[in-house]
């Protein structure tokens, strides 16, 4: 309980300000919008937190606390705040100062710019996410299997040489076809921004690998992670960013909503990693990969047709649940 209330006793005081905040700001509307959108974040990222924290296990107690206070920083102010700033300001060829006097000034606008660019933001996150999700369950060293009679035979397709590659970028490419014929998405924007998503996966993923291959520093490793879980971060929080804007327009109250989710979510995660959790729960990375597969087709299919936020968040809570139920039946059967 002590160890809880320490790890979380700074998300909840910096929450309580930053809403007090918001209220003073703009009353009881715009606290209840900021709360409904801290709840959907957390509610939503859940199986973030998990894939985070078995990355998070291969890092030393520094870098894990760093994750927890750089990291909360690049989460909030560079993902939900800084990173829609440049998206808008490619999608309307202005300068990003313009982009932040357009948020201030014409929330309702930038919000509108930001809702175009939406394809392109959608491939890139998914792209990167069904790399993710691929790349676990194609391990053909992989013997822990939840759904047996599926992950069983994507590990054995796992020894087809580079296959999660060769199926995201096929579904990069219909989908571009699909989203430029129905969704008024432009072919060429939408299979750069995936092919952007598979390549930067790629690369975070080979470093990692050479790092670990080549036994270099714990500070090195550490680093690379880093940025992958940031990278990752990003991903996940892509279409949360933009599904926001659905809800207010004002920048503020989003900033402060997704910003209290984010800080929220890095402290479930060291608190999965402290209390290993994933070492009891056997099936709880299972289902939070499923999760992320789902979110990655959600977005996907996103590109095409307008896919309900609230879809694509139940797609998630009910994989990880059902392996949370799944784990907890395996540990009482002592398995």
């Amino acid at each position: 309980m002590l160890f809880f209330m320490k790890l979380f006793i700074a998300p909840i005081i910096i929450s309580l300000i930053a809403l007090a905040a918001v209220f003073v700001w703009g009353g009881w509307g715009a606290l209840a919008l900021a709360l409904l959108l801290s709840v959907l974040e957390i509610t939503l990222s859940f199986d973030n937190a998990v894939v985070n924290a078995k990355v998070l296990n291969q890092m030393d107690e520094k870098w894990q606390k760093r994750f927890l206070t750089w990291g909360i920083l690049l989460a909030v102010f560079g993902t939900r705040l800084v990173l829609p700033v440049f998206i808008v300001a490619i999608a309307a060829w202005i300068s990003p100062i313009g982009a932040v006097l357009l948020a201030l000034e014409n929330p309702a606008e930038y919000g509108r710019v930001l809702d175009q660019a939406a394809p392109a933001i959608l491939s890139f996150g998914a792209a990167f996410l069904l790399m993710v999700s691929l790349k676990y369950f194609f391990d053909v060293g992989k013997s822990v299997h939840w759904i047996a009679i599926i992950e069983k035979h994507l590990a054995k397709w796992g020894r087809i040489e580079a296959i999660e590659l060769a199926i995201a970028l096929t579904t990069i490419l219909g989908l571009s076809y699909l989203g430029e014929l129905y969704g008024h998405a432009e072919q060429g924007v939408v299979l750069a921004a995936g092919t952007i998503g598979v390549i930067l996966f790629i690369i975070i993923q080979g470093i990692a690998n050479t790092l670990h291959m080549e036994g270099d520093s714990v500070a090195r490793t550490g680093a690379t992670l880093f940025v992958y879980l940031n990278i990752l971060d990003a991903a996940f929080s892509l279409d949360g960013v933009v599904g926001a804007f659905a809800l207010t327009s004002q920048i503020l109250i989003i900033f402060v909503g997704l910003g209290i989710g984010a800080y929220f979510v890095r402290s479930i995660t060291v608190y999965l990693v402290r209390k290993k959790t994933l070492d009891s729960l056997r099936y709880l990375e299972h289902g939070a990969h499923w999760a992320i597969l789902g979110l990655a087709i959600s977005m996907l299919v996103g590109i095409v047709v307008h896919v309900p936020e609230a879809v694509t968040g139940l797609i998630g809570l009910a994989f990880v649940s059902l392996a949370y139920i799944s784990s907890r039946k395996a540990l009482l059967k002592g398995r």
